[in-house]
């Protein structure tokens, strides 16, 4: 933890300590941000030995990490999710090995929530939310209790067929739902026989004979009997009783975004096969890329990315740490991107998980347009300040020069003022001392950074900010050609 990666001054380094308390990176276009802070910060995780997770943005930042990885000697440690490539993560079969159904639920919600808050400022509607999680809940639980597993086409064929209000089948063949749900029931009712069987007689006879005794003893005794039970409630009464307009907004949300895992390449490496690849793999020293960038890919490779982000911090906050742990990062340029509803919840945590977080973006109303919903200001102002480590290069933002002004703090100062005053007979001259404080850095004085390029030698200034620091910033120039 005490691995000295970036020299601040003469005495003072900046280390992997320093670097698991979080970075938040903010520059304008062309500031050298990831050319400068971004590329030193990258190479010294990797010369460090960390494994760790890269998100891409843009289509060109894959041959960036083959090319650091090239410079660190970590060739062989790269891993990259792509179309057409050898690696597939089937987040359903890794979820499910855990056996409960929450675990699929929550990453689904969380990416479906991501992307609500991204398009329409999102929704602080308890109703809502409560309203997609039962029914993701539900879906979930009638696959298993009927296939024994969970995958993605099934899923979305079942929630496109259930019934709406009366309506009652009037075709010759079952709808996906009907046979799912019919499947389920007598699974079910063939484990009650079975349980039935091995009853004694004086517990049979104490529950009685009636169904709705035997039933409720079955779901005290059988966890799928009490799950069909939960199912059958909700899809019977629970949400046919909905109205038309309520549901169908559930419905979309749902089957929106089980359409857009459906489709290629999302499907062939997020929702089938085995996996070649898990989180825990950065564990071992190996950093993934996910080569699916959202200038090329949109949407879809925005939502897979959110999910896979998503499934690996929680995975890298189960791991146990030891005093010989070594850390893992996780990488976002353009990380406005790929925030999630958890995410200042996680970070708050990820010093004492080992997780060196690095989050590059342009400015803070990046953040405030992608962290939506109610007083969306404050929840990016709290996630941000879970960053310990900020970096300002130049910028022609206001409010993000301000917010690094008032950062950095204020400094005091005598201001000395004279007056003098004409008598008849006298003259009479006061000095006054007024304590005064002014800004330590100015907000426009980041509009003067140097951006790097030819014109500046390549080289990139930034101010960097930090807590537990005799000094709380420093000004430094990165080297946009610095190699290990």
């Amino acid at each position: 933890m005490d691995t000295r990666l970036l020299q601040l001054s003469e005495t003072t380094y900046w280390t992997a300590r320093h670097a698991v308390e979080g970075v938040q990176i903010f520059g304008g276009i062309g500031s050298g941000k990831t050319s400068g802070s971004g590329r030193m910060l990258a190479l010294s995780y990797l010369k460090a030995g960390f494994g760790g997770l890269v998100l891409t943005v843009k289509p060109d930042e894959k041959q960036s990490w083959v090319d650091y990885c090239r410079i660190a000697g970590r060739e062989d440690d790269l891993i990259v999710i792509e179309p057409g490539g050898e690696h597939v993560f089937n987040f359903v079969e890794y979820e499910s090995r855990s056996g409960m159904t929450e675990n699929i639920m929550q990453v689904l919600k969380t990416v479906i929530r991501a992307a609500e808050e991204k398009s329409s400022g999102g929704s602080d509607d308890q109703f809502w939310q409560d309203a997609l999680d039962m029914l993701i809940f539900n879906v979930i639980d009638l696959c298993k209790l009927a296939y024994g597993r969970v995958d993605i086409q099934t899923m979305y064929d079942i929630v496109q067929s259930i019934p709406k209000g009366e309506q009652t089948q009037h075709s010759d063949e079952e709808s996906d739902y009907e046979i799912a749900f019919d499947l389920a029931r007598e699974n079910v009712s063939k484990q009650i026989e079975e349980w039935k069987n091995t009853l004694p007689w004086e517990v049979m006879n104490r529950i009685g004979r009636s169904a709705n005794a035997l039933d409720t003893a079955a779901c005290q005794d059988l966890p799928d009997a009490r799950a069909f039970r939960f199912v059958k409630q909700f899809f019977r009464d629970t949400y046919r009783g909905l109205s038309e307009k309520t549901r169908s907004i559930i419905d979309f949300s749902f089957s929106g975004f089980l359409f857009r895992l459906l489709r290629e390449p999302v499907y062939s490496l997020f929702c089938r096969g085995e996996c070649t690849v898990t989180p825990e793999d950065c564990m071992t020293g190996k950093i993934i890329l996910i080569n699916l960038p959202v200038k090329e890919y949109h949407k879809v490779g925005q939502d897979a990315q959110v999910m896979f982000k998503y499934i690996w911090q929680r995975a890298m906050e189960k791991r146990k740490v030891l005093d010989n742990t070594m850390p893992v990062f996780l990488w976002a340029d353009e990380a406005q991107n790929f925030l999630h509803e958890y995410d200042p919840d996680y970070q708050a945590t990820a010093r004492s998980s080992r997780i060196a977080t690095v989050y590059i973006s342009q400015n803070l109303p990046n953040y405030y347009a992608n962290m939506g919903g109610a007083k969306s200001e404050y929840k990016v102002k709290s996630f941000i300040g879970t960053m310990s480590t900020k970096i300002f290069h130049a910028n022609a933002d206001m409010e993000t020069n301000n917010y690094a002004s008032d950062l950095i703090g204020e400094r005091p100062f005598i201001e000395t003022s004279t007056g003098n005053s004409y008598g008849s007979k006298d003259f009479n001259s006061n000095k006054n001392n007024v304590l005064r404080f002014d800004k330590v850095v100015r907000p426009e004085a980041f509009s003067f950074l140097k951006t790097g390029g030819i014109q500046n030698g390549f080289q990139s200034e930034a101010v960097v900010c930090l807590q537990s620091s005799n000094n709380n910033f420093y000004k430094l120039s990165f080297d946009q050609r610095f190699t290990l």
